[in-house]
């Protein structure tokens, strides 16, 4: 069933500026008060689970003060029961004028668009799965000032299933990627079920890598190729079709649309082909990438999903919040000549640049040369590197001949992510410069600082004392933060109370970590009982 509607006679649409805000939304769940007997069983209609007319319109006013606050061009909209609600949407947020609707006659959520801009046509693309549960793919076409462009709304399979279901629909995308001109401008988005980063997330998990390490999103969909991200330097010089995904643009602890076990997952995603990079009818405006997370939905460490709670060993809806996923936007111009439509990204050609620069690139279209980096720490041949008043970085490699305490001029060769944490992974020292025997000046006070900030990943830290328990570090106020370190045998033991001497702050997944490289790392605090006779 696929159904496509368009008003014509509200008012004029014309957006009064050419920028266009596009978003992807799963609002998680939106289901009417009729047994179609298709729902999920918390949401069967007058039930021990109480969906009701009070939590229904709870839900409905939650999604429209998202989609109001959001308030972008055209919505892409995900586990939507039925095309009513999406109607209803519309309804109560007349500045969409356009809608499409399409799901499966067994499925229990379908997916669609509402929009401030005419959708030419628009069709479904079928992944053929034995289950016609899933969903379908929309392809729809907008219209503006007789530009057309695509965009490609999915929901793919649940990560209940294995990556074999992701990949079919990856390839049915694909194939329907193929028939169109390379100049031809689109967008994949929506709810993919897989991170940008699949390709190294998901191969230790034998039952979704039943595809010998092959990604949908990564590998079919060529957003990465030999294992590397294509990046916006580079769209334009493949020979293939490529995509560039847009998690790229945002420091890797910024990069999550979901939490799960306190982790980052990015299960919602918008990929741009090189064809918007272009400078021709549609283009992307670089950096405007961001998840939409004011307070009301993200309280800083957990998002304000819609809760489910148990009352007298019942499973009931509360009544409250809003969804599991944060929308994701980003924002495209019709005819970009202007370079200011454009944030402005900075031209290093022949300069040097601050490590700072180092963390808002996901991979070096050049090598970088970074002046006056003070070694902080060594250990065999890593190290952390810092410049002053900026940041510091990690060296995964390579350090033997660097000396602890002295400067240099590095040439940065290759950088990578280490589930989050950034780290130079190949350099070479252009030049050895002075002794810098106050090094540890530029230790930060841990005591003094906010160890959760992710500004601080790679610093080195001193001076924090905290109780060790359950492998955390439990500090003044209750606040607890993990240790790692590859020798698990230099880990400070359960129920000890230790003092950092100099130890690395780093992430993992989304947290906040420290990490000891040296049993020196640290100092055990032996308390002394004291009895004055």
């Amino acid at each position: 069933m696929f159904k496509f509607f368009i008003i014509l006679s509200l008012f004029p649409i014309l957006l009064f500026s050419q920028n266009i805000k596009i978003a992807s939304y799963n609002p998680e769940n939106f289901f009417d008060l009729t047994n179609d007997k298709t729902e999920y069983d918390e949401y069967i209609p007058n039930n021990k689970y109480l969906w009701n007319q009070r939590t229904f319109d709870a839900k409905l006013k939650n999604i429209i003060k998202v989609l109001n606050d959001l308030d972008a061009d055209i919505i892409a909209l995900q586990e939507i029961e039925n095309e009513n609600l999406i109607k209803l949407l519309k309804q109560k947020l007349p500045q969409y004028s356009y809608y499409t609707f399409s799901k499966y006659p067994s499925s229990a959520v379908g997916l669609g668009f509402l929009s401030k801009i005419p959708i030419k046509n628009s069709k479904i693309l079928n992944a053929n799965l034995s289950q016609e549960s899933y969903r379908p793919i929309i392809e729809a076409t907008f219209t503006y000032e007789n530009v057309d462009f695509k965009i490609f709304n999915n929901h793919w399979p649940s990560k209940k299933s294995s990556e074999i279901y992701r990949v079919k629909y990856a390839q049915t995308l694909n194939s329907r990627l193929k028939e169109l001109e390379n100049d031809y401008d689109y967008i994949i988005l929506g709810d993919l079920n897989s991170d940008y980063n699949e390709f190294e997330t998901f191969k230790k998990n034998p039952r979704l890598n039943q595809t010998d390490g092959i990604t949908g999103i990564n590998n079919i969909l060529n957003t990465t190729i030999d294992e590397k991200f294509i990046t916006k330097d580079e769209i334009l010089k493949q020979d293939k079709k490529v995509h560039y995904n847009l998690w790229l643009e945002l420091s890797t602890n910024e990069r999550f649309s979901t939490k799960y076990k306190n982790q980052n997952n990015t299960p919602d995603n918008i990929i741009v082909n090189s064809a918007l990079f272009d400078n021709k009818k549609l283009s992307y405006i670089s950096n405007s990438f961001e998840v939409f997370k004011p307070k009301y939905l993200f309280d800083g460490k957990n998002i304000n999903r819609w809760e489910m709670i148990n009352s007298f060993g019942n499973k009931i809806h509360k009544g409250e919040g809003f969804s599991d996923h944060l929308p994701i936007y980003a924002v495209f111009c019709l005819n970009k000549n202007d370079s200011n439509l454009s944030k402005k990204i900075e031209n290093v050609d022949n300069k040097t640049v601050l490590i700072s620069s180092l963390y808002e690139k996901e991979k070096l279209a050049k090598d970088e040369i970074v002046n006056d980096v003070v070694v902080l720490y060594k250990s065999d041949d890593k190290a952390i590197i810092k410049q002053r008043n900026d940041r510091a970085i990690y060296l995964f490699e390579g350090a033997k001949n660097l000396k602890l305490g002295f400067s240099y001029d590095l040439q940065i060769n290759e950088l990578f992510n280490f589930y989050g944490l950034k780290e130079i992974k190949k350099f070479t020292i252009l030049k050895e410069k002075n002794e810098n025997k106050n090094y540890k000046e530029l230790y930060l006070d841990g005591s003094k600082i906010d160890i959760f900030d992710f500004k601080y990943e790679n610093e080195v830290i001193t001076n924090l004392k905290g109780f060790i328990s359950k492998g955390n570090l439990q500090i003044n106020g209750g606040k607890t933060i993990k240790l790692f370190a590859k020798d698990k045998k230099i880990l400070p033991k359960d129920g000890t109370t230790i003092e950092i001497i100099n130890a690395q702050l780093g992430s993992f997944k989304g947290n906040m970590q420290i990490i000891f490289h040296s049993i020196d790392d640290y100092k055990e605090i032996k308390w002394v009982l004291k009895i004055n006779w």
